[in-house]
């Protein structure tokens, strides 16, 4: 190695280049190596610390600086390696230089980075350049010196295909491209096989670590994290599944890149030990589709080259912003670099240059200050105006009195940001924000004792980062597998095991997702709408056997148990236990309504339906006999073959009506019953009215209220509204509801209606006088009592077979009366309104 002082070492991952790095590195007098990650970095930096002692070794990132006095090998991101000659090197230099993951040359946002430290980054005995295959070509062309050394795979990397979450092999790395689905991954292996550990970049140093701790040592096998894992987060990972193959980069949803997916697969694998790739799968579907031409070409390490860099000059002008800005937009002379596109720091600047009182505080110089400020990462993603604002005051300090940021605004804005409380968002916010503070303070000539404030903003750090994995634990997490069933999903059920509590709450595993309430599950009310679809198809899948105890259950229950609900408005249902479990439909008459089974008994077994539909008719025939039992006598003689045609059909017709039926529309039928044949229609309980056929047990408020059910059900329409119990006269409603009321038992009577029993009495009284009793032919005592109208009255006298007479002669007989005009006896004040309904008082028929 020392006789060639610049190497690349290109290969595909597992290729052991970072280790060869750190172990050469270690072997020289002082080294430093520029990671893409400060996750990496830092991990790197704790197996140095492990090797030289922490007083020897030093770790330089945006947001974190350990840099004791005397340290000799430093670890860093690649945006914080001091280059030498650069005015940041701190008058060091080192004897073995590296850079990784140098391929990151042609990433738009970071490229220009990579590629400067590539070209600039140099050790005094040795250098290194680390990287995949694909950079050969920029080497060769950029860097003519340098011996490219490749190396192979140590292990095969072979594509396994999608497989159910359950299925995946111990020690598996997930990769997931949100913080939401790396939590709902995470949750679901915790409840299936224990736990998992989970690796992102929004986690502190220290969660970070312990989670990978808890991993490695076995504690859990499965790994969830987000791609960071695949830039050589070593640990031992025999698995990768991908939960999707896309990403938001910054600027837009893509497609990861080939060379994107092949550094996330080959995390499989360690040493001489072959790994696997594959995809996850949701309800049969693979949540992320490799072509075969990707498979092929990760399988076998086989990528495009690339053939250009980003790049952005380093040797900056700084004589004014004018010229530094120029001096960065100039163009590369060199094939095969690329200008890079305007990076953030370079827009603020631009945004800068048009300010007065920033141009006024660079005159004197202060640009190369300037341009320091303007590296302030946009940690908030606010944008370049936006986050101008704050450069600006950063930098209005940093050119005034001492140059430094007043130590009373710095802790003021750290305080504030100290406070856990809140959602996801706005812990997500504020990490990002003391991370702006934890980079500010590694500045050291930014603030008067930057250590303290280092140590104040990284406490505040660790605290929100362990609220934000408490938030979106409680989101994502503690939201009964809401996230988990949306995301993920499963078909089969044997890894969780199902319970309902006696009060019906279902759960899975150790999980609440709702409630089962006789057949029909009731999704968890806190549980979020989006999530409501899953969760329904969740228990639906899961509750098989349930459904199968409950309906076995059913069967066996007493009549006491069951109810019918007749809810205006509503379709009428069989109520068992107070929950519905069917609906009457039209079947073959009025007293055998169809059994309309709830749809979530239809997973029961034929055979346990069957034994449902007949428990519920059984209940059914009861109830009938019990209320209408009259009426279903009724129907049994309008169906015997025995009986005369005349009692069949006039029976026919009353039970059709449900038990009452206008004597009009039955006069024919009537008419041809002898003496005998009329005694045997009233031994059904059927009373032949002047006005009305009818039953007087279908007119009780329980019978009326079945009768009403029934009819509504044949009819296929809901429960109408009911008279309130016990009714004997009502206003009279709309059409539509008083052809309702008439079939269960009120005469319309103009203005009112009267229940038919009534009617007949009134109707019955003024017979009996017109046959010679005593009397006024309007019980008026009845009509009073009732709270008859006049109207309603005349109507009612009407329909009995009366008519006014002329003048005051009160009522007669419509038909050819035998007898003298009848007058009514007395007066009422009742019918005081009306004249021509009043009888001379004295009148005796």
């Amino acid at each position: 190695m020392r006789d060639q002082p610049l190497k690349a070492i290109l290969g595909p991952t597992n290729t052991g280049k970072t280790h060869l790095a750190v172990e050469r590195m270690c072997g020289h007098s002082s080294g430093m190596i520029g990671f893409p990650l400060r996750l990496l970095a830092r991990e790197v930096y704790d197996r140095v610390v492990r090797l030289k002692g922490e007083s020897q070794v030093a770790l330089l990132t945006g947001e974190e600086k350990i840099l004791p006095p005397q340290a000799r090998w430093f670890l860093c991101t690649a945006e914080s390696m001091p280059v030498i000659g650069r005015g940041d090197d701190g008058g060091r230099d080192f004897a073995f230089v590296a850079v990784d993951e140098a391929q990151l040359g042609a990433d738009p946002e970071r490229g220009h980075v990579f590629t400067d430290r590539m070209l600039h980054a140099r050790g005094r005995e040795e250098t290194m350049i680390l990287g995949s295959e694909s950079l050969a070509p920029m080497v060769r062309s950029l860097l003519p010196d340098a011996e490219i050394v490749g190396r192979p795979r140590f292990s095969t990397l072979t594509y396994a295909g999608p497989a159910k979450l359950s299925r995946l092999p111990p020690r598996s790395a997930i990769v997931a491209f949100s913080a939401e689905q790396v939590y709902a991954v995470a949750e679901m292996l915790r409840r299936m096989r224990g736990g998992a550990a989970v690796v992102m970049g929004a986690l502190s140093p220290r969660t970070r670590n312990a989670q990978v701790e808890m991993y490695q040592a076995g504690e859990v096998d499965y790994l969830v994290a987000t791609d960071a894992v695949g830039m050589g987060l070593n640990m031992d990972v025999s698995h990768v599944a991908f939960a999707g193959l896309s990403k938001f980069d910054g600027r837009r949803r893509r497609r990861l890149t080939l060379a994107e997916m092949a550094q996330i697969a080959g995390r499989a694998g360690r040493h001489q030990r072959d790994g696997t790739f594959g995809s996850l799968t949701l309800e049969g579907e693979a949540l992320a589709e490799f072509r075969p031409e990707e498979i092929e070409a990760i399988e076998e390490h086989r990528f495009a080259p690339l053939d250009f860099l980003y790049w952005r000059a380093s040797d900056i002008d700084f004589d004014g912003i004018e010229p530094l800005i120029r001096s960065l937009e100039r163009r590369p002379t060199r094939p095969g670099l690329r200008a890079a596109p305007e990076a953030i720091d370079l827009a603020v600047l631009k945004l800068l240059a048009g300010d007065a009182d920033i141009l006024a505080r660079t005159r004197g110089g202060n640009v190369r200050r300037l341009w320091a400020a303007c590296g302030l990462p946009d940690f908030r993603k606010t944008g370049p105006e936006h986050h101008a604002r704050l450069v600006a005051r950063i930098f209005g300090h940093l050119s005034e009195g001492k140059g430094h940021i007043p130590q009373a605004w710095y802790a003021a804005e750290v305080a504030r940001l100290d406070n856990v409380q809140g959602d996801i968002e706005t812990l997500a916010d504020r990490l990002a924000g003391v991370r702006t503070w934890a980079y500010i303070a590694h500045r050291a000539d930014w603030l008067a004792e930057p250590a303290a404030m280092a140590e104040r903003a990284m406490a505040v750090e660790e605290k929100l980062s362990e609220a934000l994995h408490d938030r979106l634990t409680q989101r994502f997490v503690d939201r009964r597998t809401s996230v988990l069933m949306r995301d993920l999903g499963r078909k089969d059920a044997g890894e969780f095991p199902v319970l309902i509590d006696d009060q019906g709450e279902v759960s899975v595993g150790a999980y609440a997702i709702g409630r089962l309430q006789g057949f029909t599950f009731e999704v968890d009310p806190a549980a979020r709408h989006a999530d409501r679809k899953m969760l329904l198809a969740t228990a639906e899948r899961r509750l098989a056997g349930e459904y199968e105890k409950r309906a076995a259950a059913l069967v066996a229950d007493s009549d006491d148990h069951f109810s019918l609900r007749t809810v205006p408005g509503t379709p009428v249902a069989l109520l068992w236990r107070g929950h519905e479990v069917a609906k009457l439909g039209p079947g073959k008459n009025l007293l055998s309504p169809r059994i309309q089974l709830d749809r979530r008994i239809d997973s029961v077994s034929p055979r346990g339906r069957d034994a449902v539909i007949e428990r519920l008719h059984g209940w059914i025939r009861g109830q009938v006999e019990r209320t209408l039992g009259p009426l279903r006598a009724a129907g049994t003689a309008a169906r015997d073959p025995v009986s005369p045609a005349a009692i069949r059909s006039l029976l026919a017709m009353l039970v059709d009506e449900g038990g009452i039926v206008a004597r009009e529309r039955v006069a024919e039928p009537l008419a041809a019953l002898d003496r005998e044949q009329r005694r045997a229609v009233t031994s059904l309980g059927v009373r032949i009215g002047a006005l009305d056929l009818f039953m007087p047990a279908v007119l009780k408020p329980e019978a009326m209220r079945w009768r009403s059910a029934l009819r509504a059900a044949a009819g296929g329409e809901p429960m109408p509204e009911l008279p309130p119990p016990s009714s004997v006269v009502l206003p009279a409603p709309a059409p539509p509801v008083l052809a309702s009321l008439a079939r269960l038992g009120f005469r319309p009577a103009g203005p009112q209606m009267i229940r038919v029993d009534m009617a007949e009495r009134l109707a019955r009284h003024a017979h009996e006088v017109k046959g010679g009793k005593e009397g006024p032919i309007v019980d008026e005592a009845l009509v009073t009592s009732l709270g008859l109208q006049p109207s309603a009255v005349a109507r009612l006298m009407r329909d009995i077979g009366f008519r006014p007479a002329a003048g005051d002669a009160g009522w007669v007989w419509r038909g050819r009366a035998r007898r003298p005009r009848t007058r009514e006896a007395g007066g009422s004040h009742a019918f005081a309104a009306l004249a021509e309904l009043r009888a001379p008082p004295g009148s005796g028929r």
